[in-house]
């Protein structure tokens, strides 16, 4: 087949060596080696925590991010999120595989929801089209106890605190928690949405609850 149908990078249109992308397209793609271990915030080499993470940890334990959320892969998770383009969000679920994951692994792995009405609009969820991938690779379960129960205000139109206010009581937790957990996301912008699903699965039993997200914003 790739004889036939050679593969083309999605980026640039040049020969994708069996991939959809590039290894020049590859190699640009920002890996998130440094970064914050509570939030996955970028910085610099020898710092482990950001500011805010020192003054107010989140609720969750730990977060793995691995790459940030700045060109080329923000243009491949724009056309995969807001365009229905699932072959962007197949390449960014590979990228995600090649990754070098936690030391420890949760025992089972939650993809953020959407709401109901959010899901019919764009027809699939995109976290959980990473999730799913991820949890084949990584050999855990993937599960769907956690339910978004009220349509609220799409976050990108919003500030850090009128995020937390959009998310407060959005979501809720449906059958038993394993006591190790964590939330799969496509981006990761202030932790507003991770914070409202930790407190949700603290609140319904789990123990440990970790962060996971593709890319930092």
């Amino acid at each position: 087949m790739d004889r036939l149908i050679p593969a083309r990078c999605l980026l640039c249109n040049a020969p994708g060596d069996g991939m959809d992308l590039c290894m020049a397209c590859l190699a640009d793609m920002g890996n998130n080696h440094h970064a914050c271990q509570h939030c996955g915030l970028p910085l610099p080499p020898g710092l482990s925590l950001c500011s805010d993470c020192v003054r107010q940890p989140p609720p969750w334990s730990g977060a793995w991010v691995p790459f940030r959320y700045a060109w080329p892969l923000d243009l491949l998770e724009a056309r995969f999120k807001f365009h229905g383009d699932l072959a962007c969000g197949k390449v960014l679920a590979w990228m995600w595989c090649a990754a070098e994951p936690p030391r420890q692994l949760p025992d089972a792995i939650m993809p953020v929801p959407l709401h109901r009405s959010r899901l019919r609009t764009r027809g699939y969820n995109q976290a959980l089209e990473l999730a799913r991938p991820l949890a084949r690779h990584l050999g855990l379960p993937l599960l769907s106890c956690l339910r978004r129960s009220r349509r609220t205000t799409a976050q990108t139109e919003l500030d850090a605190q009128a995020r937390r206010g959009n998310l407060r009581d959005a979501f809720s937790v449906t059958g038993l928690v394993p006591p190790h957990v964590a939330i799969l996301d496509d981006v990761m912008t202030t932790g507003a949405t991770m914070e409202a699903c930790t407190r949700a699965l603290l609140a319904a039993g789990a123990t440990t609850v970790d962060a996971w997200a593709l890319a930092r914003a």
